[in-house]
């Protein structure tokens, strides 16, 4: 659990400071759960420069609650959680300052939204909260305001979250809340997750992802693996901390990040997937007669290839119905090794390019129309889908043929170029798993728009 606050205060001389405005998200790593804000009085004057930079005067404040009548609910709303702030050591200090101020000495854990930027975002022009946001086309209403800021620090640290590929920030939150009879706290940990489709990491008590699964309903899909009774199953259960997860909107975002996430962090028990499953390849080349021949094969790192396939039973199969619904030539696709004509040409299912009757340019046609359907719609595009909620959407960045990884975007950012999408991107492999599961899933569903550029 995290608190994600944002502190105004009075400036003046180091460690003499007071708050004039305070806003907290209590915030579970996906949504607002709690949230507090108010003015509040620091019973000191405020620098003028300060006054202009935030607007809040002494005037607004003389009303206002002064600290210690805010004091219980800041350590209510903060209780087992990370503080969380851009430039936290600021706001930490002052928050520490005015409890001291009260003989109370305040201690959290803290995470900085700039250093995390940092390493999460690297080579940005600036890191103050309005410049780093603006490039990542997050809002930001009012802006020197508490409430303002930390709004936009949600959102900030919702896209770190996404970003953060080793789960460093997750595990340091899991390292926080010890195991506990954890064999009776099984139905506590299903409770607590949604009936909605994502990606989910099962923790042991260091906070290590043990195991890694994708769903369209987390809750559900969690509860069968914490009921199993395979050996397998009591295993994992045994082990279990807890459960973390992220939201992806879509069934094809969370196959992608599942593919991706084992591949990074290698779960113990996610033996499977922690390899490449499509090792087979569909290829084509032209002969020196002009005619495109496809053949299959093992995938080799620096050949180009149509698909792929996880045996060679399946890429030949797959080929054999290639060559009936696209009217091909078993000589052409290698299916028929002979010299004279194919046996589709003798049952008139082939237009006999294997004894040239006919043309290259004909036969091309047909072989081209199938290499489009198999491979991406567009060399440069951006594929837009659902988001996590409403308000939101994904998209899937695809440049030069390669596939570069997922972001998330707000609908009031109207998005006409990849420059934004760069900054917001989860950077993900584009291997031969990667590109069968778009290749694969935009064949078969049309929900996503493709936004060429």
């Amino acid at each position: 659990m995290y608190a994600i606050l944002d502190i105004e205060s009075t400036g003046g001389k180091f460690n003499e400071e007071g708050i004039t405005e305070i806003a907290i998200y209590r915030f579970d790593g996906q949504e607002i759960v709690d949230q507090f804000g108010s003015l509040v009085n620091p019973e000191r004057k405020i620098q003028p420069f300060v006054v202009k930079l935030t607007g809040i005067n002494n005037d607004m404040l003389r009303y206002a609650p002064k600290f210690y009548q805010v004091a219980k609910r800041i350590i209510e709303i903060t209780e087992d959680c990370i503080l969380v702030a851009h430039n936290a050591k600021f706001d930490y200090r002052i928050l520490r300052l005015e409890f001291r101020r009260l003989g109370f000495e305040f201690e959290r854990k803290t995470l900085c939204t700039v250093e995390l930027s940092k390493k999460l975002i690297p080579n940005m022009p600036s890191y103050s909260l309005g410049k780093l946001t603006k490039e990542l086309g997050i809002p930001i209403v009012d802006r020197h305001r508490a409430v303002g800021d930390a709004q936009a620090t949600v959102k900030l640290f919702k896209l770190l979250l996404n970003k953060d590929s080793e789960k460093k920030i997750v595990r340091s939150n899991v390292k926080l809340q010890p195991k506990k009879n954890i064999g009776n706290n099984l139905l506590k940990i299903v409770d607590e997750l949604p009936d909605e489709i994502g990606v989910y990491y099962i923790h042991n008590e260091k906070g290590k992802v043990i195991y890694i699964g994708k769903s369209k309903n987390i809750k559900y899909r969690v509860n069968q693996h914490f009921t199993n009774d395979a050996p397998k199953a009591k295993q994992l259960q045994a082990e279990v901390s807890s459960v973390s997860y992220d939201l992806t909107g879509n069934e094809l975002v969370a196959l992608l990040l599942e593919n991706h996430e084992i591949k990074k962090l290698k779960p113990k028990y996610n033996k499977a997937l922690k390899r490449n499953i499509f090792n087979y390849a569909l290829y084509h080349f032209t002969d020196k007669k002009g005619y495109i021949r496809l053949k299959t094969g093992k995938v080799k790192p620096d050949k180009k290839f149509i698909t792929t396939y996880t045996s060679a039973k399946q890429a030949k199969v797959s080929l054999e119905k290639m060559v009936e619904e696209y009217n091909l030539c078993l000589k052409l696709t290698g299916l028929h090794n002979t010299e004279k004509a194919c046996f589709n040409h003798g049952i008139k299912k082939c237009n006999g390019a294997c004894i040239k009757k006919e043309s290259p340019e004909e036969y091309n046609k047909r072989v081209k129309a199938l290499i489009d359907y198999y491979s991406f719609p567009q060399e440069n595009l951006m594929l837009i889908g659902t988001g996590r909620h409403a308000a939101e959407k994904s998209v899937l960045l695809i440049e030069n043929g390669i596939f570069k990884g997922i972001a998330y975007f707000d609908l009031n950012y109207q998005l006409n170029s990849p420059k934004i999408i760069r900054n917001l991107l989860t950077p993900m492999k584009n291997d031969r798993d990667s590109r069968h599961i778009i290749q694969s899933y935009l064949r078969k569903r049309k929900d996503f728009k493709e936004i060429p550029f």
